[in-house]
């Protein structure tokens, strides 16, 4: 799954990838980002508009869904092309979530361990997401997960689907509705590059906010 993540990249490195609009602010370094909360994402606001990093809330529930419908913050890779509940969001309302890294946490000796989960380059990676509009008009997203893979495998059985950098572009196509067609052309990032480390346990407080909470920890240390 994927509960909670960073950001700390400035916009430039963000936006150059993709080749996005600057954004003018510079935007406040997040290390534990929680859901229930505003992030970025690069994302279409519809078919004819320019690609743009926006700022959606992280959970889905599109305005159509009945009031007491789930508002999940992660789709599955095995059911987000045909559940009922997010097709739509899958075939039109594709989006890139941007991260330098996430957490997962790992039972040890009957406790909880929070880990960060990064490329190994400590490159930004992007999470492949679909959003909807919310009853307030708002986008709300939810980021897809997958069947953990490599290292990850020791932390969590799942993980967030990250994208490789030849999957942004055609992942962000809006002619690309076919789910075949995006199977055979969008890939995940290399289970290669992915690299982890036990982090502090004040991550598990989402107020919790600063470089330290990625920093590795030593046995015993907190």
């Amino acid at each position: 799954m994927c509960g909670r993540f960073a950001l700390f990249s400035d916009p430039p490195r963000i936006t150059r990838r993709l080749g996005l609009p600057e954004v003018e602010a510079q935007w406040q370094a997040r290390y534990n980002i929680p859901p229930g909360t505003w992030i970025s994402a690069a994302r279409r606001r519809d078919d004819d508009s320019p690609l743009v990093l926006d700022e959606v809330w992280w959970g889905y529930k599109p305005h159509w869904a009945k009031e007491n419908a789930p508002e999940p913050i992660n789709a599955t890779v095995e059911k987000v092309a045909t559940s009922n509940y997010f097709k739509g969001a899958f075939a039109h309302h594709r989006c890139l979530v941007p991260a330098d890294g996430w957490f997962e946490w790992v039972a040890v000796d009957g406790q909880k361990q929070p880990h960060f989960l990064c490329r190994a380059d400590r490159e930004p990676i992007w999470f492949a997401a679909i959003w909807a509009e919310r009853a307030n008009g708002a986008p709300g997203c939810a980021i897809l997960t997958e069947p953990a893979r490599g290292v990850a495998q020791q932390i969590h059985p799942r993980m967030p689907l990250v994208l490789d950098d030849e999957s942004l572009e055609p992942w962000l196509d809006p002619d690309m509705t076919d789910r075949e067609t995006l199977r055979q052309v969008i890939h995940h990032l290399s289970a290669e590059y992915i690299t982890h480390w036990p982090v502090s346990s004040r991550v598990n407080k989402p107020a919790e906010n600063d470089p330290k909470l990625i920093e590795p920890i030593t046995s015993g240390s907190d």
